[in-house]
């Protein structure tokens, strides 16, 4: 398509953190324009982050509902054409609605919703409206994780056996709810939902093990802590898997172990090779065999042929440029909007351009939660992800 796709964003007002993320990754490739936004229940913050974004003052509103309202009514050539949604857990789903409802296509922040039923009433909106919905698990857009998925799903890997996902954070070892922010609505049931580490972190920890290996999560069994004292919702977790086609596996995800930063980690063993990819250090994936030396993949560098079409067309920088946290939630945005772009013009997108996570991912991130709380809350062994 001819012209950039126009975003609205609801939430991302100053002070936020996530949202200035996605408005730098969703501007990076020069596809996407921010033209409008609702960025804060209060209007004055609203008013003030539109004017440090230099966006016209009538394109600043004061609720996502009159923002949608207001965009519906401009002609075609102005209004936005998606809405980013970036606000805390509970907002999500509404938003989201009230978007599809009136024909704007979606990006949304995860998890999806606060639960399963709210999750699966966007499914079968965008299902019932046609129109597009992606979601920020942001880490699948990693050129290495995208040849991890490659050599998992190719079937190089051979039969997977085991899959060990870990997720630790150390910001929340001690209590800052009341005087820090992001802390606060992460920690209240009321924002961010039934769950804490585990919709926060935990579910880019379900979401990545079952992008690249292309299995679904069966069973869980389940112990959830709320270690801090006086935090009313989940800090640490420990779970064992199993998986669609009868492989095991471990996930721990974190946020009171001291000391960590932001060290997603996950190994996936197969009966003939294995693979190990670390976010702190993107740009290298490791795969290993039964009988030779550990190979290093790289980012950018294709000796041969060996990177797969998507990891290469997901890196911007030649080799031993280091590509990060903003450029794989660029991906997703450059993505969506080349496939937003196809759809405009009533053709079918390119593959390699619907390749984000979905509705369908949130609701499978939802239907993760709500049996990882239920085996949490059981004396069962085993519970079954329906």
């Amino acid at each position: 398509m001819k012209r950039k796709m126009r975003m609205g964003m609801v939430g991302g007002g100053l002070g936020a953190f996530i949202g200035d993320i996605h408005r730098k990754a969703a501007i990076m490739d020069g596809h996407i324009e921010l033209v409008c936004g609702a960025f804060s229940r209060d209007p004055e913050n609203s008013k003030k982050t539109g004017e440090s974004l230099y966006l016209p003052e009538d394109r600043v509103y004061t609720s996502y509902e009159e923002m949608i309202a207001k965009e519906k009514s401009l002609p075609d050539g102005e209004r936005m054409d998606f809405v980013s949604i970036v606000t805390p857990n509970h907002v999500h789903f509404p938003v989201a609605k009230a978007a599809l409802e009136n024909g704007f296509h979606v990006v949304s922040d995860k998890p999806m919703t606060v639960s399963s039923s709210e999750a699966e009433a966007l499914v079968s909106l965008v299902e019932k409206t046609g129109l597009m919905f992606a979601l920020t698990h942001n880490y699948t857009g990693y050129p290495m994780v995208k040849q991890a998925r490659n050599l998992a799903r190719g079937g190089a890997l051979g039969n997977i056996r085991k899959i060990v996902v870990e997720y630790p954070q150390g910001w929340l070892a001690t209590k800052l709810e009341g005087d820090n922010k992001q802390a606060t609505w992460r920690s209240d049931p009321a924002q961010a939902g039934p769950a804490g580490a585990m919709g926060d972190i935990g579910t880019h920890a379900e979401n990545l093990a079952e992008y690249i290996s292309g299995l679904e999560i069966s069973d869980v069994c389940a112990d959830l802590g709320s270690v801090v004292e006086g935090r009313s919702l989940d800090d640490d977790a420990n779970i064992l898997l199993r998986f669609s086609n009868g492989a095991r596996g471990v996930m721990h995800a974190s946020q009171i172990s001291v000391g960590e930063e932001n060290p997603l980690k996950i190994f996936i063993y197969g009966d003939k090779k294995g693979l190990e990819w670390h976010q702190e250090e993107p740009n290298t994936l490791l795969v290993k065999h039964l009988d030779r030396p550990v190979e290093r993949y790289r980012t950018g560098l294709d000796h041969g042929g060996y990177l797969c079409d998507a990891a290469m067309s997901n890196a911007r920088l030649p080799s031993g440029h280091p590509e990060g946290f903003i450029e794989a939630f660029a991906n997703i945005y450059r993505n969506f909007a080349l496939a937003l772009g196809s759809h405009l013009e009533g053709q079918k997108p390119a593959p390699e351009h619907l390749d984000f996570p979905t509705v369908r991912d949130g609701l499978r991130g939802m239907k993760f939660i709500e049996t990882v709380i239920t085996s949490n809350n059981s004396d069962k062994k085993w519970t079954p992800m329906s």
